[in-house]
């Protein structure tokens, strides 16, 4: 027998999701981005999911950090326009971008300068990035002006210019500085008579004065909720990933005693204890805290001792059908139908979704719903 962790991915609950996104901005384009291999779903798999939505339904583009993930969409035979959300990182990538049809972010000098210096058998449609208060990849915005019309007077090397930038504070419930970022960016626009691609999946669900030409959902394809407060649009999101896996030993001990290293947890009273296989050499986080919840045969429990690189452990004294073989889930659906929301464990981790999600390693399976 295997060793029962896996990813069970549902595709259609990420075809929900990008649906979702699309009815919340009716009047633009949504980019579905999938770098990071997918948010750790499997990126090739995933835009095939979405490439098999009727024509009307699909994205128009994916959103991937580099070349690599490109190339490795257009190798699984993804035909969709794909953004480099960060351009690229040399001059010796752009016959690369220009032979795999990409679109191209630009957001420096030097990458300005090797891009227009290079003359490529079509024009490359190119997303001009301005830093409106990230402070991380940009232009400022008093340069926009005339780095557009640079690339304006470039008509054998750029095509479809677009503006674009990226909010550092879209998921808070204090909207100031997301009200200025927005402010900046609808007025360069204006002034430029661009089209404009700002809103991230917090401004998709929240903001919809954000959402311009176009919108770039990410983390909420995937089910998770990036708001600090939640709003009913967020709560319609579906859960993608379901890391799930099974008892594989348990353990009756006696008030006192202790489990795992250090033995930070000490049993109250007569306890049961199931050992799972997970741990963080398959990406569950290390820091994960004594009151980490988890379902078990579908029921609510919790981690109990610290994580190990291959298992981790949970109180089942409350469970008395738990046995070796029964179903443990780390987040996402049951086969009993409870669910629980990465984003919860990922607060008892002190982190997020993001980083549970995308550190999943390879050695745990991914398990795919049929494609239709």
């Amino acid at each position: 027998m295997a060793r029962p962790l896996v990813a069970d991915i549902d595709l259609d609950a990420l075809r929900h999701n990008y649906a979702l996104a699309r009815a919340l901005a009716s009047g633009s384009r949504a980019v579905a981005v999938i770098k990071a291999d997918a948010y750790g779903h499997g990126a090739v798999q995933c835009a095939r999911a979405l490439e098999s939505l009727p024509a009307e339904q699909r994205p128009p583009a994916f959103g991937v950090a580099c070349l690599e993930e490109a190339e490795s969409l257009r190798q699984g035979g993804i035909a969709t326009p794909i953004v480099l959300l960060e351009g690229i990182f040399d001059a010796s990538e752009l016959p690369r971008v220009e032979a795999l049809g990409l679109w191209l972010t630009v957001h420096s000098e030097w990458q300005l300068r090797a891009l227009l210096a290079y003359r490529p058998t079509s024009p490359i449609p190119v997303w001009l990035k301005i830093d409106s208060g990230m402070h991380r990849l940009g232009f400022s915005p008093e340069e926009a002006a005339s780095v557009w019309q640079r690339l304006v007077s470039a008509p054998e090397t750029v095509t479809d210019l677009h503006l674009m930038s990226h909010f550092a504070s879209a998921d808070a419930v204090d909207a100031s500085y997301f009200d200025r970022q927005l402010k900046c960016m609808q007025a360069l626009a204006a002034q430029l008579d661009a089209p404009l691609c700002l809103a991230n999946s917090p401004a998709t669900l929240a903001q919809p004065d954000s959402h311009g030409s176009w919108v770039r959902p990410g983390v909420m394809l995937y089910g998770s909720n990036p708001l600090e407060a939640p709003n009913g649009a967020s709560q319609r999101l579906q859960p993608v990933m379901s890391l799930r896996s099974e008892i594989i030993a348990v353990r009756d001990l006696a008030a006192g005693e202790p489990v795992g290293y250090a033995g930070r947890w000490r049993a109250p009273h007569p306890s049961r204890i199931a050992v799972v296989a997970c741990g963080y050499g398959d990406g569950y986080d290390r820091h994960a805290i004594d009151g980490t919840p988890v379902l078990v045969a579908g029921k609510r429990t919790s981690i109990a001792g610290k994580v190990s690189m291959d298992m981790l452990t949970v109180d089942i004294s409350d469970i008395p059908e738990a046995e070796i073989g029964t179903e443990v889930v780390l987040w996402g659906r049951s086969r009993h139908g409870a669910l629980l929301s990465v984003d919860e464990v990922a607060r008892y981790c002190d982190t997020i979704s993001y980083t549970l999600l995308t550190g999943v390693l390879p050695r745990v399976p991914r398990r795919y719903s049929r494609l239709d």
